[in-house]
Order: C-alpha cells, then structure tokens, then sequence
C-alpha cells in the first residue's frame, strides 16, 4: 500500500538552492479560489507539482474590486496548511481604464478613503503585503489640478505619493497590525518614475522593502520597447539604491512572443544575484506553453530546449499519461537551468555608470550598451571605480561638471555621451574641454580606429548611420574611433586629456538601436575603450557579458540564429559551466609583447573561441 501510495504520489519539487519562488495571486483569482475549492486544490496541484513555489502573494484589491476578510482568510489558511508562506498585496488602479492604466485619484476624498481602508484590511490579515507596481499617480482631473498650483506635475505627484505612502498606507496599516511588512514594487519604467509620482529618493526610505519589475517581454509588439538586458541591469540599479532591501525580482509572460523570451527574463533576474523572483501571475501559470514563433532554431541545442522540458515534465505525445507543458513547468525548466549556475558566480561588477535619482535623458542607454557586450553598474551617486560613464542623465546632478572635474583631477577616466555633452556645453564645460556637439549631422558607411599622422586601421562598412558632429580643435582631442561619409570624419569616440585624467565622448547615434548596426570590428574597438583590461567580449551585437568579482562570466545570446563570439579573460583555463568539459584559452600576447606585459605587471590575455546557440547562455569559471 505504502508503494502504490508513492507511485500515486510523486515527489514534490525540491526548492531552490539560490533563490526563493515566489506566485502573486490577483484578487478574481482569489475570489474564484474561496468560492471553489475544488478548482483551488486541482489548480494548485497542477502548479506546485511542476514549480517549486516558497511563498505566495494574495491580492485583496484590484481596479476596483476587493476581496473581504473571509475570503482572504479561506485562500491564507489554504495555503499555509501546505507550507507555504503567504503575504498580501494590492494594485491601486482605478475601475475602467479601457485598455490603459488608471490609477487611483489621490487628490479626491473618496479614493484616499479606500486606500486607507484597503491597507487596514490587509493589514489584519497578513504580517507582510506588497504593493503592486501600480502604485503610482497619474490623473490630471480638475481637483488635481486645482491640488498642483504652481508646482511641475512630477514635483506634485512625488510630494502626494509620499504622503500617500505615510498617512494611507503606512499608518493604517500599522494601526491594524503594528508587525506589518509593507513593501513597494518599482516597475521597469525607471526614467518616467518622476513623472508617474515614483520618488526613488524618498519611497526605499519609507518603505522598509522594495522588489523590482524587471520584466521586459518582447520589445518589437510591446509599447515600452525594453531591451532584454534591462531584466539584469534595474535589479542591479535598484540594489545599488536599497543595498541589501531590494528584496527580489518580478517577471510576468505577458508579450514574450516566443517561450525563450519568457526564460531570459528569469535567467537574468538571477544573474543580478536576485535573492527572490516573482511570477505574475497564478492563472498564467496553468496555461499551455505554445512552442510557437521558435522555427528558426527549435531543432537546435538552446538553453531554453522545449523538447527535452516535454519530455521531463510531461512524457512524449502519443505515450499514456501524456500532458502538454504548462507555463509552470516552463518557469520550472528555465530557474532549474539558473540555479545550477547562480551558486558559481561572485558579486557583479560592471562600467560603472551614475545615474542621479529621479533622472531622465537618453533613457535606456545603459542597457543598450549591455546590448552590445559591455557590461554595466548602474549607481544613483558618483561610484568609486577608476572609469565612470555618464549619459544625459546625469545632467540631473548640479554638481556634475564639478565632479567631472574632480575625477579628472585625479588621474582617472569618465567617458560621457554626446548627449551629455550637448547640455553641459551651455552651462560652463569648455572650462574642461572644448568639444561641442554641433547642430550638423552626418551618415558614415565606414570606420576606422587609431590617430595619428594618417594612422588609422579600418573597422568595416554599414548601412548609412546618422550620428551628429562633434567639434574639437586637432591636435588637442583625438577622434579614436571615426566614422566615414564620404570622404569626411565623424567622430564616434573623442579623447581628451584634462589633469591627469582622460576624458571620453561617445557619440551616440540619433537612433540608439543603431548600436546594433555598426560593424563587430567597432562594437570590438569601443569595448575595449569603454571597459579596458580583461575580461572582454568581441562579436556582434545582442550578445551580452556578466562580469562578477570571482572572475566568473556569463555569456547570453539574444539573437535568433547562432552567433561566434571570443571571450578574452586572464585565466589560462575556464571550465564551461554548462556543459561541464574545460577549455584551454590560447594565448593573445607572444614574445616581445608579452614580456613587455609581464614588466608591466599586466594580466597575461588568453582567447576564447565560443558558438552560443540563440536565445542561449554559457557560464565560465576559471580553473587553477
């Protein structure tokens, strides 16, 4: 009997070795589950026998509905009689909407009402919620802006969800259950924060814990056009703002157009060194995984293989007890395949890039530059690294010519972006150098890198690309890499030198995505000026590097066909933690060169040759 029972019964999903799996469970999911235990049990059976799950997130209002105090009790009680941890949550949206996003109106009596009344009867039933990234502000009635007056509408939304946050949240929720937990969830949208209320300088202080929305579905159909590398990068930025509070991160299915696409959204959430991931929402991960939109490389050895999870989860089509694959089993799948990986790798490390709080301008370029291989560290105060790389954004900072100044003073490197430059340029930088972004712009086909008396080695050819044109005085800042439109110069990187220090202007392109048309050979060359030493990736773009403090790495392949890439790291061996074997670098410097290196105290450089597969990781590791 005890044998049947087992074979009846198989075993559960063993946890996570370096994560926690957490489900959020919208508030008609909750009402369907206390009015049907039935469904609850079977619809949980289906999820907890594929997916591991630590804690769930159990919703009790949404866009005008609310869930009572039995009915989040009835689903509570279910789940902690399994050993499951629970916790609360709320999306302050208002009812309707039509298709976008309403919140809550904060300046109107009876929504503040409901806000304190919802964060009390949450409160009484769970030690812990969460607000859902819906926490934000964006209605323009005529009481909102009779409330505004004078002041910007991001200054106002700010200062009202700050004392929202205080006196409507916080307070309530304390007075019902003075051990409550209250945590906010920031979304992916970091550079509209101001505008939608978002206050990263104030909120992570008023709230004792924030997790991240790091989802970035499939840009091309998807409104916002995030770039995948973003899944690692705003973990990253958000725990550089809350060290040690940030306290997980959030994916949901939504747009991911192929089933790869939802799996690097949860690879790189853990390669941020995501302590905890989320995945919204409970229904979807009951639905079937449709394989579809992965014809160009289904039949090859991805990451992410879709045959060989059917097979583990669910059996052949055709065999006896046959099932189709479920969202769940993918998600199990896919962190399966991380967690093997995640317990290799340090603390991560990357450019570091300061972006002051509450900051817009040429937004998303980090991530574009994590795109095309360079890895990024994004802080919101001036970072402590020899190399500091500012975009537009940075213009935020009223102190930020001066601390250029200081950095250079010091003999290090800040490497800013032509964008930033057009800004600074009126407020007083040609104190510093006398580069300037013109009102000309120029469409180079062909590049080269080097200076000097007719120095130059070519790069290769594209499409006509248009970059502006950045004026500066010959011989006093050098083009170090330029573009060619006919027989005219257009600089994509200027060297400057100021003090001890070297200044860098990347010239970005008046279209960010064109990064990904320039030639490998530039990618190469704008690599190794913008992260000097080792390690280094050279390729094509949308191909991503991890760095981490251990000397572990990970490659990521974004693209839809295989792609051949050299990884140039000072460790004579690395073991492919993927596939288990170990690799034998060959030696990048010889003879002359490498003695020279030696006396220099230099690494010792050893190439990789690698082939990812598409929508694909490698993670390395070096070997005594």
């Amino acid at each position: 009997m005890l044998l049947l029972a087992s074979a009846a019964c198989p075993a559960a999903p063993r946890p996570f070795r370096h994560f926690k799996v957490t489900v959020y469970i919208p508030v008609r999911v909750v009402q369907r589950m206390a009015a049907d235990p039935g469904w609850m049990r079977s619809s949980w059976q289906a999820i907890s026998s594929a997916l591991h799950v630590d804690q769930v997130f159990i919703e009790s209002y949404r866009a005008g509905v609310s869930a009572d105090g039995a009915q989040l009790e009835r689903v509570k009680h279910f789940f902690l009689s399994r050993g499951v941890a629970v916790a609360g949550g709320m999306a302050m949206l208002a009812a309707g909407g039509h298709g976008q996003i309403r919140t809550l109106d904060y300046a109107l009596p009876q929504d503040r009402a409901l806000v304190r009344r919802m964060s009390a009867l949450t409160a009484r039933h769970f030690n812990e919620f969460i607000l859902d990234d819906l926490y934000f502000f964006n209605t323009k009635s005529g009481a909102d802006i009779a409330a505004k007056g004078a002041r910007s509408w991001s200054e106002y939304r700010m200062q009202t969800m700050d004392w929202v946050s205080r006196h409507l949240i916080l307070k309530p929720a304390r007075a019902a259950n003075p051990r409550v937990r209250v945590i906010i969830k920031f979304p992916n949208f970091y550079p509209s924060f101001q505008g939608m209320g978002f206050d990263l300088k104030n909120e992570p202080k008023i709230f004792p814990e924030i997790w991240t929305g790091d989802e970035t579905r499939y840009a091309p159909t998807t409104d916002q056009q995030l770039l995948p590398y973003e899944s690692y990068e705003i973990f990253r930025y958000f725990e550089n703002i809350a060290p040690g509070r940030n306290g997980g991160g959030w994916v949901d299915p939504i747009a991911m157009h192929y089933l790869d696409r939802y799996a690097e959204q949860l690879w790189d959430t853990i390669l941020a060194k995501a302590p905890a991931i989320n995945l919204f929402e409970y229904s979807s991960l009951l639905r079937i995984a449709n394989p579809k939109n992965r014809a160009a490389w289904e039949d090859l050895p991805t990451t992410f293989n879709y045959l060989r999870m059917m097979s583990k989860c669910c059996g052949a089509p055709g065999t006896p007890g046959f099932k189709y694959p479920r969202l769940a089993d993918v998600a199990a799948y896919a962190l399966r395949q991380v967690d093997r990986l995640a317990g290799h790798l340090g603390e991560p490390r990357g450019l570091a890039t300061y972006r002051p709080l509450d900051s817009s301008g040429e937004d998303f370029l980090p991530e574009m530059l994590g795109m095309i291989g360079v890895p990024i560290e994004m802080y919101p105060y001036w970072p402590k690294a020899r190399t500091v790389f500012l975009t537009e954004a940075a213009q935020q900072d009223p102190r930020i010519i001066a601390q250029i100044e200081s950095h250079l003073l010091a003999g290090d490197r800040v490497i800013i972006t032509s964008g930033l430059l057009r800004v600074l340029q009126r407020r007083g930088f040609d104190q510093v150098t006398d580069m300037r972004v013109t009102h000309s712009i120029a469409a180079p086909t062909a590049y080269v890198q080097g200076y000097g008396f007719g120095a130059g080695t070519m790069l290769g050819h594209s499409r006509p690309i248009l970059f502006p044109l950045i004026h500066f005085y010959t011989n006093e800042d050098w083009a170090v890499i330029r573009g060619l439109d006919d027989d005219g110069g257009v600089p994509l990187l200027l060297m400057d030198h100021y003090g001890k220090g070297v200044l860098y202007v990347l010239n970005v392109p008046e279209e960010q995505n064109d990064f990904y048309s320039l030639p490998p050979r530039v990618l190469d060359a704008l690599r190794r000026y913008l992260t000097p030493g080792l390690p280094r990736l050279a390729g094509p773009a949308r191909v991503s590097l991890f760095e981490y403090d251990n000397g572990a790495l990970v490659i990521e392949s974004y693209r839809n066909h295989p792609v051949a890439v050299r990884v140039t790291d000072g460790s004579a061996h690395l073991e492919d933690l993927s596939a288990g074997v170990d690799l034998t670098g060959e030696p990048a410097a010889a003879g002359r060169l490498a003695g020279a290196r030696a006396r220099a105290g230099a690494r010792r450089a050893y190439g990789y040759e690698l082939r990812i597969e598409p929508h694909s990781l490698i993670g390395l590791a070096p070997r005594p």
